[in-house]
């Protein structure tokens, strides 16, 4: 059986909460982007997560927030993590940190070898790194595009914190992933939905049950 551990982003209705919950997802994720076709609001997102709290921890997934966000997602959803998804400098990660009481989990674009040095950047800033396909110039979303990279460029790769897989991933291609990336951790949204921000309950169950054969 696999420990690698998932992280379903993009939730938005009770039944992907439930299936995801049920496929034993490590972290739960809300988005906090209004580009995203998966947005909700802070009070939505604490609704979703109401019963399942203590059961996987609660990410709020954001895009260079301003400080009156962070209050309000600390306030409202009181999130176990902050995912810090735009171009957020190492200072803004520690201040988002200060601010919320929550962990950061700190996206990175990766396209080539060369942008996985980055990651040195977040050492003490982050309490994980997720490295996602670097989207393509024109692309209003930073992430969630279905896009992928190359995964062996993670093969052999150590990090000073742990880290998540994401871009692409899918119930279909996800054991491979794991394979050539090396990774403990892997990150999927638009990979199980049935349309741009409609999340599948049994490609949930399926990614779930792929990782764990993996």
């Amino acid at each position: 059986m696999s420990d690698v551990l998932v992280k379903i982003c993009g939730l938005s209705t009770p039944e992907a909460v439930q299936a995801a919950l049920a496929g034993r997802a490590a972290y739960l994720g809300f988005v906090f982007f209004p580009q995203s076709p998966r947005v909700v609001t802070a009070e939505a997102a604490a609704r979703l997560a109401a019963p399942v709290r203590g059961a996987a921890k609660l990410v709020a997934v954001t895009v260079e927030p301003s400080d009156a966000l962070v209050d309000e997602i600390a306030r409202v959803l009181k999130p176990d993590f902050i995912q810090l998804h735009g171009r957020e400098t190492p200072s803004r990660a520690h201040a988002v940190a200060a601010r919320s009481g929550a962990g950061v989990i700190k996206a990175l674009p990766v396209g080539e070898a060369s942008d996985l040095a980055a990651a040195r950047q977040f050492d003490g800033a982050a309490e994980h790194l997720m490295f996602d396909a670097r989207p393509p110039k024109d692309a209003v979303l930073p992430g969630g595009t279905g896009s992928r990279f190359d995964w062996t460029l993670l093969a052999g790769q150590r990090f000073s914190r742990p880290w998540f897989l994401a871009g692409g991933l899918d119930p279909w291609n996800v054991d491979e992933a794991v394979r050539l990336s090396g990774a403990r951790a892997v990150d999927v949204s638009s990979g199980v939905e049935r349309g741009p921000g409609l999340k599948d309950p049994a490609l949930i169950t399926a990614f779930l049950d792929a990782v764990r054969r993996a």
